[in-house]
């Protein structure tokens, strides 16, 4: 990559220098945990003082693309999954949105009688059979999400769908069932055996524990589904307005 700046140019250095961190950050080498060049290194490279550096550093550090620790240096920070509040989105349609690419570490579906509460939530009596659907999902680094899904018995799932793709399309496109309204609580708990060993964490470890009930345009539940994601790879954003 070329280090350069044009000191005849009007615009200001530091934003220069910005533009080209913010390249340089999306290099393979510096994704995948090598440190960038230091404060000294870089002024020198481009002809600008430490000061105008460290100012264009600033501004990463404070949008949170990059980490300096002293005596260690800095790099860039391993991506984390940012979601808005105000728009519902499926982790695939997420992930895709980002340009980030996502795997699926591991899928299961079972058949389960329905607890009391899930008989609740969906209705129907107590024991009742109602698909069960686990998925382990995340990037090449490792998971980041385990997902716990159960489904009203009225969809018709029969166990034996193709569960890796995104799960929406196939309740409309094979079922008829379109989504509309997600109601979802979030809180922070600590990681117990099962998600430890899901995640790769240790017990109590903090874990976004997101509870979600998923409708269809008639108001009826279609999905309960229960989300714990890495603390360290997924963060909310919530955006509120102040009246005037």
């Amino acid at each position: 990559m070329i280090l350069e700046i044009d000191h005849k140019s009007d615009i200001p250095l530091y934003i220069q220098v910005e533009k080209i961190f913010r390249e340089m950050v999306k290099l393979t080498k510096y994704n995948s945990g090598q440190l960038l060049p230091s404060e000294e290194d870089l002024a020198k490279r481009l002809g600008v003082s430490r000061n105008t550096v460290r100012q264009a550093f600033s501004k990463l550090v404070f949008e949170g693309l990059i980490v300096r620790k002293k005596g260690v240096g800095t790099r860039v920070v391993d991506k984390i999954v940012r979601t808005k509040l105000d728009k519902w989105l499926s982790f695939s349609q997420e992930m895709n949105s980002k340009g980030i690419p996502f795997r699926n570490y591991d899928i299961s579906v079972d058949w389960v009688k329905a607890s009391d509460e899930l008989a609740g939530i969906f209705s129907i009596a107590p024991g009742k059979a109602v698909i069960k659907l686990e998925r382990l999902r995340g990037m090449d680094k490792g998971p980041i999400v385990f997902f716990i899904s159960y489904f009203h018995p009225r969809i018709g799932l029969t166990g034996k769908e193709d569960f890796s793709h995104h799960l929406y399309d196939l309740l409309e496109n094979e079922y008829s069932t379109v989504v509309t309204l997600s109601k979802e609580e979030i809180k922070a708990i600590k990681a117990d055996k099962l998600l430890s060993e899901k995640l790769n964490l240790k017990i109590g470890d903090p874990v976004l524990y997101r509870k979600r009930f998923v409708y269809d345009p008639g108001n009826r539940i279609v999905e309960y589904n229960l989300c714990f994601y890495r603390a360290d790879s997924f963060t909310y954003t919530i955006e509120i307005e102040g009246s005037v």
